[in-house]
């Protein structure tokens, strides 16, 4: 494979960056520490990691297959708060294990599409405006959504233990 440059290269790196820096605020923690609720919110560092590894993966799919890979199994129960929870068994160490190598094959697909402009329509969700969305768009979504979840993240672990991430 290639080394990705312009505008790809541009992306990967975006998107490499906003990764680091929800890592970072796992770093050196206990399975326990990880999944502390430290705030009103329901959110803990390892289900940001899980949430985050599976909308990538589910958007890294969407690029290739279109809307009927964005579902959850709801038959089996799963709901979108599922997204968010580890399951028992599930350490730190094997979210972010998965978390890598979804990272992996997102990047590997970016750099080898053949245009960025493949579009699919997107799901009927409320969250969702009408219309289709081009690699790149999907690309641009998973940059801001992993940097949001990286800046609750650090929220998350400045009230664990007052470790920062970010600044």
């Amino acid at each position: 494979m290639t080394t990705p440059t312009g505008e790809r290269a541009d992306l990967l790196d975006a998107l490499a960056n906003a990764r680091n820096f929800l890592r970072l605020t796992t770093q050196n923690l206990t399975d326990e520490q990880a999944t502390q609720r430290t705030t009103a919110s329901e959110l803990t560092l390892a289900g940001l990691i899980k949430h985050v590894d599976g909308a990538e993966a589910g958007w890294a799919h969407f690029i290739q297959h279109g809307q009927e890979v964005m579902t959850w199994d709801e038959e089996a129960g799963e709901t979108w708060t599922d997204t968010f929870t580890p399951k028992p068994g599930e350490t730190l160490a094997a979210l972010l294990a998965r978390y890598t190598e979804t990272a992996q094959r997102t990047d590997a697909l970016i750099a080898t599409l053949p245009t960025l402009d493949v579009a699919h329509p997107l799901p009927e969700a409320p969250w969702f405006e009408k219309g289709s969305w081009t690699a790149r768009r999907v690309i641009t979504h998973l940059i801001a959504e992993t940097a949001q979840h990286a800046g609750h993240a650090d929220i998350i672990r400045e009230s664990l233990d007052g470790q920062k991430s970010m600044g």
